[in-house]
């Protein structure tokens, strides 16, 4: 098979931005080569246009187009005129694209179009409870609609989508999967009484929350102290720095055992993993998160949100708890809990591991998506 991704994220340092989603990609394009299979990835909005291959993967950097009038028209009729020759060159029988403000409307492919849903636009806007720009729910309607095929990361993302665009197709549902050898137990010392939440510091990922919960973390340990790992981004409701909002939300006991670090390369951020005792996730709008895949893959029990997709990766009291962020007090109990209670913090963490390796290793999805991908192909014969 020939199999083409879309997207504007990839994790490679010739590519300025990647996040889940990138990732996500790479780990599934990775499997793919492996079993003999070919994968192009184009990555669209770039600086520049360059092709290279990294691990096999032929990856097409396409440089972001401007025009006097109708840019978001012009440039995806440039990104439709450029892939086509590509697809019909390379006989590329499936281009996946991601579901984010409907990149593919407006585009006709000489191949099969397949969209994995990773959150719409209106997805999280619906999450978040704020109200969504017109155009973007009008693109990711067409998108989705004149797709060939639609796959999910979850089931929670499947239904909640369907029922925002009165979709009729039906979604198969394939979860994120992770590269469990790449993320695995440390041998690095864990310093007692840490606590690390890492991902986007924004409102979405429930960072706000966390202030109130670290409030009460430290009333009850007061060696307990917290590191905050990500880029922090101006909040969509106050138009202010969330590291700032989030600050001023802080105690002045707790603010003395905060830390923020704003960026370290993709291949450290395992060593903060390594040193917490507890990771913290409190995130309300995700679809499956690739960062909660990797806390589990390297044996870290867990703190997370109880919403939706949360139970379709986490076992509430095997793998870690899950709990409601906006209760400050019953979640920063489940953090000490964790902090105080050793055996319990081993337990849960080799059950997070496991889970992963039973149900969300690179190789289980890897063959799901290649089933999926072949069934597409015969299907269209």
């Amino acid at each position: 098979m020939h199999i083409a991704f879309l997207t504007s994220e990839y994790p490679h340092p010739k590519i300025t931005h990647s996040a889940g989603i990138g990732t996500s990609i790479k780990n599934l394009a990775v499997v793919l080569v492996k079993q003999g299979h070919h994968v192009t990835v184009f990555v669209y909005g770039a600086a520049t246009n360059e092709i290279f291959k990294d691990s096999g993967i032929a990856i097409h950097k396409i440089a972001y187009k401007k025009y006097t009038v109708f840019s978001w028209y012009l440039y995806r009729k440039h990104l439709q005129k450029y892939i086509n020759k590509v697809i019909t060159n390379n006989q590329i029988e499936i281009l996946e694209a991601p579901d984010w403000t409907g990149i593919t409307a407006f585009m006709k492919f000489k191949c099969t179009l397949l969209i994995r849903l990773h959150g719409t636009d209106a997805y999280f806007c619906a999450l978040e409870g704020r109200k969504q720009k017109q155009k973007n729910f009008w693109f990711e309607k067409k998108a989705l609609t004149t797709a060939n095929f639609i796959t999910s990361v979850s089931e929670f993302t499947a239904k909640k989508t369907t029922k925002l665009f009165s979709l009729s197709k039906k979604i198969e549902v394939i979860h994120n999967g992770i590269d469990s050898t790449n993320f695995s137990a440390s041998s690095i010392k864990v310093e007692a009484n840490s606590i690390l939440y890492f991902g986007t510091i924004i409102r979405k990922k429930g960072v706000l929350e966390l202030a109130g919960i670290f409030n009460e973390v430290v009333k009850k340990n007061p060696k307990a102290s917290l590191t905050l790992l990500g880029k922090d981004v101006v909040d969509i409701f106050k138009k202010k720095s969330t590291l700032e909002l989030f600050q001023c939300k802080l105690s002045a006991k707790a603010k003395n055992n905060v830390t923020y670090i704003s960026h370290v390369p993709y291949n450290q951020v395992k060593e903060y993993i390594a040193k917490a005792n507890v990771i913290v996730l409190p995130s309300f709008a995700e679809a499956f998160p690739m960062t909660w895949l990797e806390a589990m893959a390297m044996e870290k029990a867990l703190v997370t949100s109880n919403i939706g997709w949360a139970k379709e990766l986490m076992i509430d009291g095997e793998t870690g708890f899950i709990e409601d962020p906006r209760n400050h007090e019953l979640y920063a109990a489940k953090i000490i809990q964790l902090l105080e209670n050793k055996e319990m913090n081993s337990i849960f963490g080799k059950n997070a591991r496991k889970c992963i390796e039973n149900n969300f290793s690179q190789e289980i999805i890897g063959n799901r998506n290649i089933k999926f991908f072949k069934n597409i192909i015969d299907e269209r014969v």
